[in-house]
């Protein structure tokens, strides 16, 4: 059996609320657009029902005409300065010391580096020579619930071992400032950097046990989500589709994974959703509230740290393991949706 025995959260230096980043785009970026993008663009950013978002530049550099080259050296500088600083959070807060570490999972979507963050962060801290590392680059939004699947399968077969996983991202250096399409702007008002670590350990022992995991691929969904390399850098793709794609598979995601594990929706105490934008935490909220369920911890990471791709449903975890008062026998529900398009399901139970 796996289980998560510590999270550690991160935020990036530079916080800005949604009347701030409004103000920056409107001086440097919209300026010279016609006046009905302009209003488009304003009110997508106001409509976003974010309060604040976090990135590690401040908001003159994200809306400056920064290279493809640039963008990328900062992707590479801040992923290593931040995971130098999530890790030694981690291992100050934890029980858990560097040398102890067999398996370190990152999991990042927004830019390129080789060597992976993980090398450098490896070499930092000492680890053992034999550790294993394992840097997932394209499962976007779901590549936390990936991570976690992965270091689980690990452990599985190494009950004696210890896993990290870190997701680290960095969407505010995507943004593309010749874009002004309907992806571009959707994305410039929900996504926001984000950082954040989950150490689990094999065997039996106190934690939020890993029961089981599923991934639920939607037909023909390629369309959907992901990322264009253009020579201006990562241009998003998030087609108008993805919130009724979603409502159309809901219930197939996971009442049959449910199932199989012989629960019903009000067997589990606690749900976290990757909220993505409003509109589908909004249906899945209506979903959930008939069976006297609550995401509020979605909805709060959402509206106060924004879309953090990989990272925002590990800030969830957090968030419900910090502020809840979870009992021994009480069960979790975690998911999120990732290019391709697909959905990954995560059972936990709390021991």
């Amino acid at each position: 059996m796996t289980r998560i025995v510590h999270m550690e959260t991160l935020r990036p230096d530079y916080t800005y609320s949604t009347q701030e980043i409004m103000e920056t785009a409107d001086r440097m970026w919209l300026k010279d657009v016609d006046k009905l993008t302009r209003r488009k663009a304003l009110k997508i950013l106001e409509g976003a029902n974010i309060d604040q978002r976090s990135i590690v530049v401040d908001l003159e550099t994200v809306f400056s005409d920064l290279s493809f080259e640039e963008k990328n050296n900062i992707y590479k500088e801040k992923m290593i300065e931040y995971g130098k600083r999530l890790l030694k959070q981690t291992f100050e807060n934890s029980d858990v010391d560097p040398s102890q570490v067999d398996y370190i999972i990152t999991t990042s979507c927004t830019g390129f580096m080789i060597p992976s963050v993980d090398a450098y962060l490896v070499n930092e801290f000492g680890m053992k020579p034999g550790v294993v590392r394992l840097p997932v680059t394209e499962m976007g939004c779901a590549g936390g619930t990936s991570a976690l699947i992965y270091a689980d399968n690990f452990l599985k077969s190494n009950p004696d071992k210890t896993a990290l996983v870190l997701t680290m991202e960095i969407p505010s250096i995507t943004f593309q400032k010749d874009d002004l399409d309907g992806a571009n702007l959707v994305s410039t008002a929900i996504f926001s950097d984000g950082f954040a670590c989950a150490v689990l350990k094999g065997g039996e022992g106190k934690g939020a046990h890993i029961i089981d995991s599923d991934m639920y691929h939607f037909s023909h969904g390629e369309y959907l989500m992901g990322f264009e390399l253009v020579n201006s850098g990562l241009k998003i793709v998030l087609d108008k589709d993805v919130p009724s794609a979603i409502e159309g598979n809901f219930e197939d995601i996971f009442l049959p994974f449910l199932k199989r594990n012989g629960l019903e929706i009000e067997d589990i105490e606690n749900y976290m959703f990757h909220p993505g934008g409003k509109k589908i935490i909004q249906m899945v909220e209506n979903y959930i509230s008939d069976y006297q369920k609550d995401i509020s911890e979605s909805r709060w990471v959402l509206e106060n740290h924004g879309n953090m791709s990989s990272a925002t449903i590990m800030h969830i975890l957090h968030k419900v393991t910090s502020e809840r008062t979870i009992k021994e026998g009480e069960r979790g529900y975690m998911l999120a949706f990732g290019p391709g398009f697909m959905a990954q399901s995560i059972l936990l139970e709390w021991r």
